[in-house]
């Protein structure tokens, strides 16, 4: 028997989990492994495929910007909608992403797949933000911020917020532990950050996602929603580089000051198959007389 997701209310209906996680395991094959340093951490397929459906169904017919995307669910949102898993989406997705090798990733995939709403740009956010800012909403899984109070999650979002002209929707996937002091003082930074820019948070869902996370397998990140408030999309000064020192103190974690701009593929990679630098071969013996 087919096993399929709780429906949704409405007319959307159930969605086909053998479908789903088929394709979202073809997105995971493509996607580049994970740099620590710079906290890039996976979300597990079983999530992916959940946060997909939600993510898609958020931003149904909309033009969506990912402020970063290691997870790749910009691809799974994309991806699921041309194998008509979804029936529903963002009508344009553009990735924003400083790793070289996360925008070449989502560039091939959408060639190979024919995904034509499916874009991807080398983009440092420390730097200006200089693309169209006619965005309807923004999605980000920053760095954090366990070590800086939440800053480099606010420095995303701030591009976001830039990204919609100060004048959408925003979805924040942010840590989330009841155990943990940190993660509540990030949420509380988050939440003053965007009040302090015309946001206020419209809904969340807590303790959605697990992770590949070797040092902390329990910790959880929640889905935190934060929408223009009325009359907001003023006049704002331009976007500007992010220079000041105390915004980038313990950026990626303690001690990790942001130094590299870009992170450049050194090669193109297959990386759904073994790497040749990580395995060598032991022959048989030579059994002829």
């Amino acid at each position: 028997m087919t096993q399929s997701l709780p429906p949704r209310p409405g007319p959307r209906g159930p969605v086909d989990l053998r479908m789903a996680l088929n394709a979202v395991s073809d997105v995971v094959e493509n996607r580049p492994r994970p740099i620590r340093i710079f906290d890039q951490i996976h979300m597990k397929s079983g999530d992916m495929v959940m946060q997909s459906e939600i993510v898609a169904n958020w931003s149904d017919g909309k033009k969506l910007a990912f402020i970063g995307d290691g997870d790749a669910i910009s691809v799974c949102v994309a991806y699921l909608q041309v194998r008509n898993v979804l029936h529903f989406g963002p009508k344009e997705i553009v990735v924003f992403d400083f790793d070289e090798r996360t925008v070449n990733a989502v560039r091939r995939f959408a060639d190979k797949e024919k995904i034509n709403n499916l874009d991807a740009r080398l983009y440092n956010v420390l730097d200006a933000f200089e693309y169209s800012s006619d965005f309807d909403c923004f999605y980000t899984n920053p760095p954090w911020g366990a070590s800086n109070n939440g800053e480099s999650v606010n420095v995303f979002v701030e591009r976001g917020l830039e990204a919609t002209s100060y004048s959408g929707e925003g979805m924040i996937v942010i840590a989330d532990d009841d155990e943990l002091d940190w993660p509540k003082k990030v949420l509380a930074s988050a939440q003053r950050f965007a009040l302090d820019k015309g946001f206020y948070v419209s809904r969340m869902q807590r303790k959605l996602h697990e992770y590949h996370l070797d040092d902390a397998p329990e910790l959880r990140s929640c889905n935190l929603y934060i929408s223009s408030l009325p009359g907001n999309g003023r006049v704002v000064s331009p976007s500007q580089a992010i220079t000041d020192r105390e915004r980038l103190l313990n950026f990626y974690g303690k001690s990790k000051t942001p130094h590299v701009r870009y992170v450049k593929e050194a090669r193109r990679l297959s990386y759904g198959v073994a790497h040749d630098d990580e395995y060598e071969f032991e022959l048989l013996e030579d059994t002829d007389e």
